[in-house]
Parts: structure tokens; C-alpha cells; sequence
């Protein structure tokens, strides 16, 4: 496997760099002020023209068809300039490449019938509209998705949805138009768990979708908002299921790799702003008689900051090149697991240390610290708790030693091997 990034993704990767810094940097500070008012900033939209007009648009898909708008780049291709937008963490709506619209825009590509193309996926496409994937629930424990409660049940040619579902990203976007809604099938069996739940495509504003609340998390409160909805007696045509009846959980598992791979490349950019910061901060700052840099405990900081994201990158583009493959292989899916863990993990401990060699300002709203660390510390429960994940990767450990039968026990010894002569086969 080599890793370095190939002429067609440098070449991308300059053009994102170039345009971020012209458009995207001098609109930072007026993004945080519209954030702040808990509003989308308004002139969003224009930098998406400007994005989509350089050709840097649905960079994060590479099973667009020849009339779909974007550019096709594989998911290694991709990952440095998801990388790169992850240090403006507001930037990757402007290239359409942001979650959840990402993730449904994979899901719609592989599963959505012609007509459910056409109303959505389209649309999605063209950055005219946002979308929201609707799964957790604040009644269940829904890192167990098994648990979910919420209802679907056919009545004649209508689906009808009961249920109440929360931190569901993007619903409060003005332009938000479809909740992509995880239920559990009303005639699924008691004690059924992975063919119980179906996917329902469910307009945002339909009679009996309401949206609660937006919930801060951790004191921040996003524009595009994550939001508590109930859904009463929410009807829609029965067309409006996505794929079959009970494949819920199989087609949800389709958007999770990339979007997974999306997420961590996205929180590596931020480490790496959170150790240039760090590293600038040290060069420029002293403490009895001698800069920060000069100490070897920082120092260490910085090292250690270095030597981890360097891993987890490495890690995570092995899993985006492990997708690539025709075949990716049975371990995909613990290997996905296992990339979330480290990255949530890392951006939590990189940015702990930029914060403490700022110090308090470190905890000010005048760097971006503080926002990446509450961001990183969220990310060990959003898309899945670090506990069901370290799960998978355990599991997929312990299958592989049940299909070794124990072979491992040929390197013990025993007083007896110690003692007698070597045998050479």
C-alpha cells in the first residue's frame, strides 16, 4: 500500500487550499458571529456558487454517474482535502461534502428508486437542498439501534411514523426538506432485532413532524441545529420507503464508511491546526526566563502530539483505500470502527495539550481550541458511544482467534522443551 497522495489529489487539494484562503478565511469571523445568533450565515450560498464554479463541488463521492455535478475522486484521493476542510469545520457545506448530506447522498446513490432519485437525491446533488439522518432516541439506548422504538406501519398506500427521535444534525437548517427516519417495523416479531427496522424518506415540514427543540451540545449551540423531533401520526406514500421492508439496519451500514473516513480526516485537519497553534504559541511565549519551547515537558506535548496524528492518519487512509477495493475484505467494518475510536480519542488529547500550553486563553473564544476540544469530546458519543466500537474491533479480534483453533499455543515451552536438544524438521 503507498499512501502518498496521487498527482489528481494534490492537484485538487491546491485548488481547495487556494480557494479557502482567498474566500472561505476572510468569512470566519462573520460565519461565528451568524453562529452565534444561531443563524446560517447568509452569504453561504455564494461561496457555494464560487465552490461549484471551480469545479470543487461533491468532491466526497466517487459513485457519481457522468450527469451527476461533482468530481469524482476515490475515497483516498479524497481524504487530504477532507483533511484540509476539517480546519474551517464550517467549510465542507461549501463544497457539498458535509454530513449528514453526505452520508444520505451515498445512501440515495445506491438504494433510492428512479422517482425517489429524482425528488431527492437530485436536489441534494445540486447543494439546493439539506437533508437529516434521524436515528437516535432519547427513550432507548440507541447505541444499541436494536432498541428503536419509533414506528412505521403500512395503512392502505400511506406509511405512517409515530415515535420521537433526537440530536438529529441538519434538521434546523432553513433548507432542510428530508428526514431520512430509522423505524422499527410495526410487525416485526418480539425479539427480532436486525430485520425489525425500515428506512422511510420523510418530507421535513409533513403534518406531525415537529421540530422540539435544538439541542446545545456541551454549551454549543449549532445554526443547523441538533434537534429533538417528535413525529405524530406522520403519513407519507409507501413509496417513501427506502429499499425493502426490514433492511433498515443493511442499508444504514452503507453510509457509514465513508462518512466514518469523512469524520476522522476531518478531525486529523483540526489536530494538525491544534498543533500549529500549540507549536507557534510555544515559540513566541516564555516562562521563567525561557520560551515555552525551551521546556522540555512542552516539548514532549509536541512530540507526542506529532507522533499520534501521524498514526491515526495512516490508519485512516488505509481504511479509505481498504473501500476503494473492489472487494474491501471481511475486516472493513472493525477496521471503520476501530478509526473512529482513534480519531475522536486523538483530537481530544491534541487539542487538551495546545489548550494548556495557551492557558487560559486556550479556553477563550479567541482561538478555535475550545470549540475543536468540546467537538472532539462530542465525538466520542456521536456515531456511536467509543464502547460499541471497541466492541466491533474486539469481536472481529476474537473471531479470528476462534478460526486459528489456538495455534498460538506452539510458541509456549515447557520445563522439558527447555531441557532437551533442539529438533530441526
Amino acid at each position: 500500500m503507498d499512501f502518498t497522495p496521487s498527482t489528481r489529489s494534490l492537484d485538487w487539494l491546491a485548488r481547495l487550499q487556494a480557494f479557502s484562503e482567498r474566500y472561505l478565511l476572510p468569512h470566519n469571523a462573520a460565519w461565528h458571529r451568524h453562529a452565534a445568533a444561531g443563524e446560517p450565515p447568509p452569504f453561504l450560498e455564494d461561496l457555494k456558487s464560487l465552490a461549484r464554479e471551480e469545479g470543487l463541488w461533491n468532491l466526497c463521492l466517487p459513485r457519481l454517474a457522468p450527469t451527476e455535478p461533482g468530481t469524482r475522486l476515490s475515497n483516498l484521493d479524497y481524504a487530504p482535502l477532507a483533511e484540509h476542510m476539517g480546519r474551517l469545520h464550517w467549510s465542507a457545506e461549501v463544497f457539498n461534502c458535509n454530513a449528514p448530506d453526505s452520508g444520505n447522498m451515498e445512501l440515495l446513490q445506491r438504494h433510492a428508486s428512479a422517482a425517489q432519485r429524482a425528488e431527492w437525491l437530485a436536489p441534494l446533488l445540486q447543494g439546493t437542498i439539506r437533508s437529516a439522518f434521524a436515528m437516535s432516541e432519547p427513550d432507548v439506548a440507541s447505541s444499541d439501534p436494536s432498541n428503536l422504538q419509533t414506528t412505521v406501519r403500512r395503512e392502505g398506500d400511506r406509511l405512517v411514523l409515530n415515535g420521537r427521535k433526537w440530536f438529529i444534525t441538519g434538521a434546523a437548517h432553513p433548507n432542510c426538506r428530508l428526514l431520512v427516519v430509522v423505524c422499527r417495523n410495526d410487525d416485526a416479531a418480539e425479539g427480532e432485532r436486525h430485520g425489525a427496522h425500515s428506512l422511510v424518506l420523510v418530507p421535513a415540514d409533513a403534518p406531525g413532524v415537529e421540530q422540539v427543540r435544538n439541542i446545545t451540545i456541551m454549551q454549543h449551540t449549532s445554526p443547523e441545529g441538533h434537534c429533538e423531533l417528535l413525529l405524530r401520526n406522520v403519513r407519507v406514500p409507501a413509496d417513501s420507503l427506502l429499499g425493502a421492508w426490514g433492511q433498515g439496519f443493511a442499508l444504514a451500514q452503507d453510509r457509514l464508511g465513508p462518512g466514518r473516513v469523512h469524520h476522522c480526516m476531518r478531525t486529523i485537519g483540526q489536530c494538525e491546526l491544534a498543533l500549529e497553534l500549540a507549536c507557534d504559541r510555544a515559540l513566541e511565549r516564555k516562562a521563567f526566563g525561557k520560551t515555552l519551547a525551551d521546556q522540555a515537558n512542552v516539548q514532549e506535548w509536541l512530540a507526542e502530539s506529532r507522533i499520534e496524528i501521524d498514526q491515526a492518519r495512516l490508519l485512516v487512509l488505509r481504511t479509505a483505500w481498504a473501500l476503494d477495493q473492489p472487494e474491501p475484505g471481511p475486516r472493513l467494518r472493525a477496521e471503520i470502527a476501530a478509526i473512529k475510536v482513534v480519531a475522536a480519542r486523538l483530537q481530544t488529547r491534541v487539542v487538551d495539550r495546545a489548550i494548556q500550553v495557551f492557558g487560559a486563553m486556550g479556553l477563550s473564544p479567541d482561538t478555535p481550541l475550545a470549540w475543536l476540544w468540546t467537538w472532539g469530546r462530542a465525538l466520542r458519543v456521536m456515531d456511536g458511544p467509543d464502547e460499541v466500537h471497541l466492541r466491533t474491533v474486539a469481536r472481529d479480534e476474537l473471531a479470528r482467534a476462534r478460526a486459528r483453533g489456538g495455534a498460538s499455543a506452539a510458541y509456549f515451552t515447557t520445563p522439558e522443551q527447555l531441557l532437551a536438544p533442539p529438533r530441526i524438521r
